[in-house]
């Protein structure tokens, strides 16, 4: 009743949408930018061209980060990027569903979900929270936990101070800025879990890294990362 009073319009194209309870329409979703999920790096999830499988990438091997997985399932491009901008910086909360949809894709695609304990939102800062008035990946993931059948605690990982914003800033003050970042308020809701942290755009991964570094330390088995979206990388 609803759709029939208030019908539903693509977010990308604005023509009415042909897929029940959805924001994008066949045509539109066909035309994403979606990130390969075959030939990628093992650990960060990024992928090499003519490679088929897992492999170990050059920024892993030196930078070691903290997390064991990460998958994205847009490349920030084109209308994803529009997309997520207007999610995050304008309201479009409609949009939840279609992410968690995308979200779950490339989770299963990539992860042994069954072996994932619980879900964790990436926690935002005073400032961000202060300009947007909700912390995004709580949105979203909580609705993709839900897809997954898996706990969602969005209060177990929290932000210990707000560090300089990271747009804009070479990959390795990247690493610094972030350094000492999170602090995580119940131990004992991660000690000896999967735990899978849902976030919205991965660039270089530092800040995931950062924050997987602390589950650890509060005694997390694993720590997978899953991102709505990850940057192009020449």
């Amino acid at each position: 009743m609803l759709d029939f009073l208030y019908p539903r319009f693509c977010e990308v194209c604005g023509r009415p949408v042909d897929r029940p309870g959805r924001y994008v329409c066949s045509d539109c979703l066909n035309r994403l930018p979606f990130a390969p999920t075959d030939g990628c790096c093992r650990r960060c999830g990024r992928a090499a061209e003519k490679l088929s499988g897992e492999f170990l990438c050059e920024d892993c091997r030196t930078y070691r980060p903290s997390f064991d997985r990460a998958a994205s399932a847009l490349l920030f491009d084109l209308d994803a990027r529009e997309m997520i901008n207007a999610f995050k910086f304008h309201n479009h909360y409609w949009l939840r569903d279609d992410f968690a949809d995308w979200l779950e894709a490339v989770a299963r695609a990539r992860f042994k979900v069954e072996e994932a304990d619980l879900v964790l939102p990436m926690p935002s800062t005073f400032g961000h929270r202060l300009d947007r008035g909700f912390n995004q990946c709580v949105y979203f993931g909580k609705a993709f936990a839900k897809r997954l059948g898996k706990p969602f605690a969005a209060h177990v990982l929290a932000r210990a101070h707000s560090p300089k914003r990271q747009g804009g800033l070479p990959e390795e003050e990247r690493r610094k800025n972030v350094l000492g970042t999170f602090r995580v308020r119940k131990p004992s809701a991660v000690r000896g879990k999967t735990v899978m942290v849902v976030d919205d755009i991965l660039t270089t991964g530092s800040t995931l890294s950062e924050c997987a570094a602390e589950l650890k330390r509060a005694g997390a088995a694993r720590v997978w990362c899953v991102t709505l979206a990850r940057t192009p990388r020449n």
